[in-house]
């Protein structure tokens, strides 16, 4: 299937969508530091060095496993210095952050004051990506699914279509290849969105809001206005009427695509009717088609839908796209059953809300398996879902002890504190048809920076485990 032509859009979100052409911004600055080795930081070094800038490469940790791509790049002719604390000079025009890289730490804070140009990659790639339409999905919880089935949908029209950002390539990686993108589905973290002011998608979402990463952001309004941000920039909205919090900013979203999964009381663009998604009364996709379990996935779907067909995308194209989608790694994942038993990997839980999620969208009773680096947040909901459905809980990392005394203070016992993840698989194991549970859940609630460098290595060890000791 060919992909059709983009026209211009109209900013309502009851038409077609399209693209003015234009050259990329060129800047006349050449020297430009990066700061982060990994995927996001190498893939920004890079486009800049491609352009004809000088650059440095840092990274604060020392470790063996970088030196080999540090190696690699040397010879590309970038600079890499490795162990090294970044501190802002007189004579750097560029500063670029990775996406963990925090917008407020002294030395960044110095180099805006300095006058030096501060960004972070995803606004990099949206300086040299800015001539092609697209699609920015933020929110607190479901951001990966949804971004996964849009791009899905958006390549079963034919288009390339690549999912970038926090899933799928680096954006300044979908900048570099060589073929350019028919539109870009970015994955968009509140980290990406404060560092990339001038980002504009032709398609915003905002799938949830709920008290997150206020470690960084300090209060739910700072959070709330850097994700508004990337939507007030956004020529069309789509906002999900299911979430608590944004239905009660419906007022300060008046042209926004509004998705319901639940009988609407205000007018909506999507929402099930008789077991199919809907678009403006058009039966799209039965939602039997999609094999995510979870009320939340019916929601996403209904954000996907919305921004399929705002973007021209025949329903035909859609309902292929849904019924081919495999789900998405570390969102519940179905790692395989034993004796009966399931084991559900859903490590990109990383805060109560989306963890309690998890919990509704398994079979109970469960093994839960939670712990890690704890946030701040709402742990009630939560601690509510554990006494209704888990049979038992095993504690690992840094929060375990704490998370013990939380469970103790609401009544539940059944918990133990077994520290790593290979005793909480086989503690798992052992105990789920003692207690008749049907799955073994790894939904952390928490960030994994205590043990592993990501939720993804996280949920790479639990499913190799699994595997190891039960495939």
């Amino acid at each position: 299937m060919q992909p059709k032509q983009a026209k211009l859009p109209n900013r309502t979100c009851h038409q077609r969508l399209s693209l003015v052409s234009g050259g990329p911004r060129h800047l006349p600055i050449k020297t430009a530091h990066i700061i982060g080795l990994g995927k996001s930081g190498v893939a920004a070094a890079r486009l800049l060095h491609r352009h004809g800038w000088q650059v440095t490469l840092s990274d604060r940790t020392p470790g063996k496993d970088l030196l080999i791509q540090a190696q690699a790049l040397k010879a590309e002719g970038i600079t890499v210095l490795l162990g090294h604390s970044f501190v802002p000079s007189p004579d750097l025009d560029r500063l670029v952050l990775s996406p963990g890289v925090p917008w407020d730490i002294p030395a960044v804070v110095t180099a805006r004051e300095m006058g030096i140009d501060t960004i972070g990659e995803m606004e990099l790639a949206w300086q040299h990506l800015q001539t092609y339409p697209w699609v920015g999905v933020t929110g607190t919880n479901g951001k990966t699914t949804t971004t996964a089935l849009i791009a899905a949908m958006f390549q079963a029209a034919g288009y390339h279509a690549p999912a970038c950002g926090n899933i799928g390539y680096a954006a300044c990686e979908v900048a570099l290849a060589a073929q350019p993108p028919d539109w870009v589905i970015a994955e968009l973290s509140s980290y990406q969105i404060e560092a990339a002011p001038t980002l504009a998608p032709t398609i915003g979402l905002w799938t949830t809001f709920t008290a997150d990463h206020l470690n960084r952001h300090k209060t739910l309004e700072n959070y709330y206005d850097i994700k508004a941000s990337l939507l007030k920039r956004s020529q069309h909205q789509v906002l999900n009427g299911d979430d608590a919090y944004l239905a009660q900013q419906r007022q300060n979203w008046p042209n926004a695509c509004w998705t319901q999964v639940l009988a609407p009381e205000t007018p909506v663009v999507a929402t099930l009717q008789d077991d199919w998604a809907c678009y403006q009364g058009q039966r799209i996709v039965p939602i039997h088609s999609l094999k995510m379990a979870g009320h939340h996935n019916l929601q996403n779907l209904l954000m996907a839908v919305t921004t399929a067909r705002l973007a021209g995308i025949e329903a035909d194209a859609i309902a292929q796209a849904v019924a081919e989608f495999p789900g998405v790694a570390h969102r519940l994942e179905r790692i395989g059953t034993w004796q009966g038993v399931s084991f559900i990997n859903d490590s990109k839980a990383t805060n109560y809300d989306a963890a309690e999620v998890g919990l509704r969208s398994v079979m109970a009773p469960t093994i839960l398996i939670a712990g890690g680096e704890a946030k701040d947040g709402d742990d009630l909901p939560w601690l509510q879902r554990i006494k209704e459905r888990a049979a038992a809980v095993l504690l690992i990392g840094a929060a375990a002890p704490a998370f013990a005394a939380r469970l103790a203070a609401v009544g539940y016992q059944s918990y133990e504190i077994v520290e790593t993840m290979e005793a909480a698989v086989t503690r798992g194991a052992a105990l789920a048809p003692q207690l008749g549970a049907s799955t073994v859940l790894l939904s952390p609630a928490c960030a994994s920076f205590d043990q592993y460098p990501n939720f993804e290595k996280r949920g790479d060890h639990f499913r190799q485990i699994c595997l190891e000791q039960f495939g």
